[in-house]
Order: structure tokens, then C-alpha cells, then sequence
């Protein structure tokens, strides 16, 4: 077997699946206190369940977010490599991360749906990175994971800078759930694995979906989240 390599940096360290310390202290982790609905950190806690002013504003299609990391730093250097060079050697770290930050979501799902990739990205990309965190997670959280319940019709555009209105043109009519799936969302506590929660926009489209499908409630747990997305 090789030697231990740091992730991200691949310097000598003492256990396989692990980051160095250095790498480890830049990655920056989302810590309590935070809005119950986007997972965003908030400034102070003033007990109880939290609710930001951006949730209120514009409420989210999902019931809950939560997120490992802000998307900067190691994390960010992680998920592109990834995502974008065929680097799966995190993948167990990731699920690990994804269990401890996910509890409590996970405690209280009936499945895990990874969130759909179009399919000329797929075809291009050979993978579904979202798949392989849900295999990582449901296999930790011994949580079944449906990864064809959730389908994308096509891609779209990046939604930061855009306005509401305009993120939500951007994803009408992106998902669906195949007929052959319905019985296995309805009624059911879902939890939607994603790598980047960038807006929100894109997440809440998809658990719109879901619901419309018949799911009690969808939760959306990913990697990281753009601290200073708007929603």
C-alpha cells in the first residue's frame, strides 16, 4: 500500500484519506450559529431555531440546508479537482464530512437523491459527482440512495449576479421525476446530495420537483455553500 499523502497537498501524513494540518486549517467549516433554512452562518445566536433575513425574504423551495465548508480555500481546490479532473481520492473523506455535517438531516431522511447532471455534462464529464457523495453518504448514514428519482432535462447557466426573477426563468422546468420513481418519493423525507450550493436557486427548483412528486418534505445537504450567495 502507499504511503499517507495529504489530499490536497500530497505531503507525508499519518493516515490514508486525511489532510495535513496546514490544508486542514484553511479549510474554512460552517459552525453553528446558522439559518435553519439556507445553512448560511449568522453572526450571533440568539437561541432556538434561527431563521435569516434572506430566508424570509425570498424562502427557499427546500425545507432545510446545510453545508460542510464555505466554497474557498482547500475545500474549493478539492471540488474542482474533483469535479474537474477526475480526482476521486476524497471521496471518503468527503462522505465522512457529509455524515457529521448532514446529521441532522440524514437522522430524519427516508432517502438520499443526488442532484441530476444534464446529460451531455454527464457524457462529457464520465461521472455524476453528486451520485458518488450520496453513495459515500447513504452508505455512512445506512440511508438508501435513489440516484435516477431526480432527472435533468438541461443545463443551465451560472446563477450568481442574476435576480430572482431571472434564476427562477433559469431553472423552470429543469427537473423531473421519471413516472417509474413517484411511489418511491411520495410521502417520503428527502435529503438531495449536491457538491456547491451556489444561490440556491438550483436546489430549490429541484426540491420544488420533488415535493410536486409527492415527497413530504426535502432537505439539501452538499459540500459547500457560497457564503455570500444570495439565496
Amino acid at each position: 500500500m502507499l504511503p499517507p499523502l495529504c489530499l490536497a497537498c500530497r505531503t507525508h501524513i499519518t493516515a490514508h484519506d486525511a489532510l495535513c494540518p496546514a490544508c486542514w486549517r484553511r479549510v474554512n467549516f460552517v459552525r453553528p450559529p446558522l439559518c435553519d433554512r439556507l445553512g448560511l452562518p449568522l453572526p450571533y445566536d440568539t437561541g432556538g431555531r434561527m431563521v435569516s433575513a434572506a430566508a424570509v425574504a425570498d424562502p427557499p423551495g427546500f425545507d432545510r440546508a446545510r453545508a460542510v465548508a464555505n466554497f474557498d480555500g482547500v475545500m474549493r481546490e478539492l471540488i474542482h479537482a474533483f469535479k474537474f479532473h477526475d480526482t476521486h481520492h476524497a471521496r471518503h473523506l468527503f462522505g465522512r464530512w457529509l455524515a457529521e455535517a448532514g446529521r441532522e438531516l440524514l437522522d430524519d431522511a427516508d432517502l438520499l437523491v443526488p442532484a441530476p447532471l444534464a446529460r451531455w455534462r454527464l457524457l462529457s464529464r464520465r461521472f455524476n459527482q453528486a451520485q458518488i457523495l450520496a453513495a459515500e453518504t447513504g452508505r455512512l448514514a445506512n440511508k438508501p440512495v435513489r440516484p435516477f428519482a431526480l432527472v435533468r432535462s438541461r443545463s443551465t447557466p451560472h446563477q450568481v449576479g442574476l435576480t430572482r426573477a431571472q434564476r427562477q426563468r433559469n431553472v423552470s422546468g429543469v427537473f423531473r421525476v421519471p413516472s417509474n420513481e413517484i411511489a418511491s418519493i411520495a410521502g417520503k423525507n428527502v435529503v438531495l446530495i449536491d457538491d456547491v450550493i451556489t444561490t440556491g436557486a438550483t436546489a430549490s427548483a429541484a426540491a420544488l420537483t420533488l415535493k410536486r412528486a409527492g415527497a413530504r418534505r426535502v432537505d439539501v445537504l452538499a459540500l459547500a455553500i457560497v457564503a455570500n450567495s444570495s439565496s
